[in-house]
């Protein structure tokens, strides 16, 4: 497959397309505008033999100080969406709160949850985002993705093997570049209100005007990260730049030119003082990758 050299650059800083705001070098970085391009941006690194990493708003994500080696692609460009009757196809780049929007313009409702999440499309099935009773499962019904062998496959509900913040193309290899959510008719005027009131929720309970990668740990058992690490005593701890956020102890915010290191060394110190405190260990929701 061709592919214009001017896509790729190389050396550049991760940092100013994170939501942390951090992060280091990526030893080359792309943003196709097609699937097809994506295609032969796989193609290309599968022929240099570089490893390949596939984002879109990486906001979910830490990258070590030490950057990331071989191609990433950004999915940020590949935002088309088409509507067949309730269902909204919707490319891998879309943020998702703009998709919730769409929908509520074509008074669809069932993405209300998804108003104020800062990610794409692609990101919320691959993590199976959810927040305030909603979850991607509840309206994803099919997810077309680039496999490894670059051929293209659409897989339907079944096979998407959704579960807590987990989807099968966390093993799979699979880049996905288009979902369908499934939705349903709704009052315009209802779903505003619901998307009001999810927004609202939000403004009174997280650090909204910091740099962070929203909620940092999966919900243990029985319990709420935020309330274990808030009964610790751990808000207002800081590693370096980054700080346990005071408005909601799940939250770590770039309170000053913060690395990814200073993300992680602060995630693994609330780990160990909550497991101290009361023997549970606290899972990371975001992804950390990179080099220290």
């Amino acid at each position: 497959m061709q592919i214009a050299q001017d896509l790729i650059q190389k050396e550049q800083e991760i940092a100013p397309y994170a939501y942390t705001q951090a992060g280091g070098v990526a030893d080359y970085l792309a943003i196709p505008t097609s699937i097809a391009e994506l295609t032969a941006l796989l193609d290309w690194a599968k022929h240099e033999s570089l490893p390949v990493h596939v984002f879109g708003r990486l906001s979910n994500l830490v990258v070590r100080s030490g950057g990331l080696r071989g191609l990433v692609i950004l999915t940020t460009e590949l935002k088309a969406v088409q509507q067949e009757n309730n269902q909204l196809l919707a490319q891998a780049g879309c943020d998702i709160i703009w998709l919730a929007a769409l929908a509520r313009d074509k008074s669809l409702t069932g993405l209300e949850w998804s108003a104020g999440i800062p990610g794409s499309v692609g990101g919320a099935v691959f993590m199976n985002a959810g927040a305030y009773g909603g979850q991607a499962d509840m309206v994803v019904s099919s997810v077309l993705a680039v496999m490894p062998d670059l051929s293209l496959k659409t897989f339907t509900k079944d096979e998407l093997e959704f579960g807590y913040r987990h989807s099968v193309f966390q093993e799979n290899g699979g880049v996905i570049v288009q979902a369908t959510f499934d939705l349903a008719p709704g009052d315009q005027q209802a779903i505003q209100e619901k998307m009001d009131q999810v927004n609202l929720a939000r403004a009174n309970k997280q650090p909204l005007s910091c740099p962070s990668n929203g909620s940092v740990f999966k919900r243990p058992t029985g319990y709420f990260a935020g309330k274990l690490i808030m009964d610790a005593g751990l808000q207002g701890t800081r590693v370096g730049g980054v700080e346990v956020s005071k408005k909601h102890a799940g939250f770590m915010v770039n309170m000053d030119q913060g690395t990814g290191n200073d993300y992680e060394d602060l995630i693994h110190l609330v780990q160990e003082k909550v497991f101290e405190e009361y023997h549970v260990r606290l899972e990371p929701e975001v992804r950390i990758l990179g080099d220290r």
